[in-house]
């Protein structure tokens, strides 16, 4: 006789097909349409077999995948040929009517700032001959004019087409000129815009961070949003709430059935003010990618509740993968997809069985309350290191305190935004609570963030990932026993807390670091070892939180010297990560200057030859030689120091540390280099600092004559710099120093045992 109490077994037959679709659409938006095609028909064939064979879980799974090749394989073919890719091709310049796909934004390149949207090209006139056409593009424009225009808007333009960078479009389109704003949208856009900017002003008196967390959290829009603040939401694992996601939509559609019940609706009636709802949600935020994958995520789940509930939670959430892949296949590869899944999957797997175990000694809703979180983050937490290469230790704790509000948040805000359409004074009554609890998430993100151990740094690459998968299913398997036990319950939570308080390393830093070239991007930012967790910093990088986690890793708590080379931004704006709750003395800058030091640290300019010493460190000041100081000078008499003439006039230094000799070149260039040879005819260093990121831009005699063991390259991952280039990598091996870079490795260090020096990597 069945248990009629016991909990219904989840539904895991659509698993294996929407993985298969997943792994299927990851591949197939990179194939040619017609292997694509060819992929279908061989699917089609094992579908016809399996069904020979009556085996379904099989048929269905060739089945989906059979129709995402279909899909990939026409929407592919269809932005890949015609007019537009043709054009594309041939770099042409025309003139084109197109209507844009995504709110324009502004973003910085080494040329400046440009404004970046997409676009779907309606009308394409080339060489006097127009045709008619619908193609998606990416519109690059240097006018910020275009910065102004919205969503919808359809516009006239002249510019020059480019190859498309993937798939997922026909061309580029680089504007030359903006012809006409037509100003025909749709009605629902600007009826939405409108409640946008109401939602934005019913909590505008309430403070910055709370009048862009508030619009962030209804509808997704986080560009008033600070980089500090956002920095600080990524370390607390609270980024999530900062993009639309199913529990927007969760929240938002609550609160619209809730009225509805109120009033009397039920049945079916109510799925179809979901759907509305979902409509109008998609409208407000946006119909793009991430948008829409909440959106069908949210139906999916709310039909699932309608049919069976827990049981078929998995089964509807891998049928809104699979549905969403046949909207856009492209979503195969985007990480946001990646969590979304696996987040819900963890609630939906993980979540049950652990409230139920933590509801055995506390009361049910608080069990649910700390049960959903966690599931969601060790679900999340392989992808979250996979992409971003650090694992949050404070994410469970902060999303747990900042639960209750979010969803009053979100609601009041969309409310205050209703109410706002007709009065601007009763918006900011209602706005009043939304910003109480947007201003309590606010406090969490940033407090949790400034813990010692909120993020550890954990590594991308394919071990460090395939550890951490095994870790948390060790995890899974010992949770239930563990939460089920108050005193093991307990026992877990204190070594969390101590592990926050003095993080664990995991073997970094390494034994007898003398020097750590700190992975921060684009930018220098090298670590000093002055022993009992003093150090000398030299350069900041362009990130404070980046800096601030590789010395929170080398367990640096004292600063006597910050010494920033010169003054461009990725060598200083990571300052105030450095300054970060340690105790900084002072902060020295060269001839091209730099940020001001804070209240009470001393600030001054190094002098060419003077020397200095801190525990076993010394260092002495070899340039910028007198020419190309007086360069500097005459430069920031002029109003500015930039490019050449900044990097030439770069502070360098000889450091000596246990008997190991560091050149710390800054970014000087040929010219600097040149004169720093003529000085210095003897100059020779165990390990070089490569100047300029590894530019092509670099003296041969340098390298030669400094004969270095290691060469050391701060650069960052995928930058459009082309840093570090490959001339210089053959330069480096041709003259016998060994490479070590930042993007491949992580944070480098040079160690040195018995008068032996090595390197080691953080990725090791």
């Amino acid at each position: 006789m069945p248990d009629l109490d016991a909990p219904a077994r989840p539904d895991h037959r659509m698993v294996v097909p929407a993985a298969v679709a997943w792994a299927t659409a990851a591949l197939a938006v990179q194939l040619q349409p017609g292997t694509a095609g060819w992929w279908a028909l061989a699917l089609g064939v094992v579908a016809v077999a399996s069904t020979i064979w009556r085996h379904r879980v099989a048929q269905v799974t060739a089945i989906v995948a059979a129709a995402v090749c279909v899909v990939c394989a026409l929407r592919v073919g269809a932005v890949s040929s015609g007019p537009v890719a043709d054009a594309g091709q041939a770099r042409a310049v025309a003139a084109v009517e197109m209507m844009l796909t995504s709110d324009p934004r502004i973003v910085d390149t080494p040329h400046g700032e440009v404004v970046v949207a997409d676009g779907s090209v309606t009308e394409l006139t080339l060489r006097g001959s127009g045709v008619s056409v619908r193609v998606p593009v990416v519109v690059w424009a240097d006018d910020l004019a275009w910065a102004q225009l919205d969503l919808g808007t359809h516009v006239e333009a002249v510019g020059r087409f480019g190859p498309a960078e993937d798939s997922s479009v026909g061309a580029s389109f680089d504007a030359h000129r903006l012809v006409a704003d037509r100003h025909d949208r749709a009605w629902w856009w600007s009826a939405a815009d409108a409640l946008r900017s109401t939602v934005t002003e019913g909590v505008a008196p309430r403070g910055p961070d709370v009048s862009a967390l508030v619009p962030a959290l209804v509808h997704g829009d986080d560009h008033a949003l600070s980089d500090d603040l956002s920095d600080d939401f990524r370390t607390s694992g609270l980024t999530h709430l900062l993009a639309v996601s199913g529990t927007n939509l969760t929240l938002v559609i609550g609160f619209l059935l809730a009225i509805a019940r109120s009033v009397g609706v039920h049945g079916r009636t109510q799925i179809v003010l979901a759907v509305l709802g979902t409509v109008g949600f998609v409208i407000l935020a946006r119909p793009e990618p991430s948008v829409v994958r909440a959106a069908c995520m949210g139906l999916i789940a709310v039909v699932g509740l309608g049919t069976g509930g827990r049981r078929r939670g998995i089964r509807c959430l891998s049928w809104a993968v699979v549905m969403l892949l046949l909207i856009d296949p492209w979503l195969a590869r985007s990480a946001g997809f990646v969590l979304s899944a696996s987040a819900t999957a963890g609630i939906l797997v993980l979540g049950p069985p652990w409230r139920d175990a933590l509801g055995r000694w506390m009361p049910v809703p608080l069990a649910e309350l700390l049960a959903v979180p966690m599931a969601a983050q060790v679900a999340c937490t392989p992808a979250v290191a996979a992409i971003a290469g650090q694992v949050s230790m404070v994410a469970v704790v902060a999303n747990l305190l900042v639960g209750p509000a979010v969803g009053p948040a979100t609601v009041l805000g969309l409310l205050g935004g209703l109410v706002g359409l007709a009065s601007t004074p009763a918006s900011h009554l209602v706005g009043l609570g939304a910003a109480s609890c947007a201003g309590w998430i606010v406090i969490v993100g940033r407090r949790s963030a400034q813990l010692p151990g909120a993020a550890l740094e954990w590594g991308s690459g394919p071990t460090a990932v395939g550890v951490l998968v095994l870790v948390c299913v060790l995890v899974v398997l010992l949770a239930a026993p563990v939460l089920r036990r108050p005193w093991a319950f307990a026992v877990a939570a204190l070594v969390l807390v101590i592990a926050l308080w003095r993080p664990v390393s995991l073997g970094w830093p390494p034994p007898g670091w003398v020097m750590v070239a700190c992975d921060v991007g684009q930018g220098d930012a090298t670590v000093l070892n002055a022993g009992d967790g003093h150090a000398i910093v030299v350069d900041a990088g362009p990130d404070p939180d980046a800096v601030d986690r590789c010395l929170d890793r080398l367990r640096v708590d004292t600063v006597p010297l910050v010494l920033l080379t010169h003054g461009h931004a990725d060598h200083v704006d990571g300052l105030p990560g450095v300054l970060r709750g340690r105790e900084v003395a002072q902060v020295a800058v060269g001839p091209s200057g730099g940020p001001s030091a804070p209240a009470g640290t001393d600030r001054r300019t190094v002098q060419i030859g003077e020397r200095q010493q801190a525990g076993p460190l010394s260092w002495t000041v070899l340039a910028p030689t007198g020419a190309m100081a007086d360069v500097a000078s005459t430069a920031i008499g002029a109003g500015a120091v930039e490019g050449s003439t900044a990097n030439n006039a770069s502070v360098v230094l000889l450091v000596e540390v246990r008997g190991v000799s560091i050149l710390m070149a800054g970014d000087i260039e040929p010219e600097a280099q040149e004169a720093l040879l003529r000085s210095y005819p003897t100059l020779r260093a165990d390990i070089l600092k490569v100047p300029h990121h590894g530019s092509t831009y670099q003296d041969p005699g340098l390298f030669e004559h400094v004969d270095a063991r290691f060469g050391t390259i701060s650069v960052g991952a995928d930058n459009t710099y082309g840093h570090p280039g490959t001339a210089t990598i053959a330069l480096m091996q041709r003259t016998g120093i060994q490479p070590l870079r930042t993007d491949l490795s992580g944070d480098l260090a040079i160690v040195e045992h018995d008068g032996t020096i090595g390197a080691v990597t953080s990725d090791h």
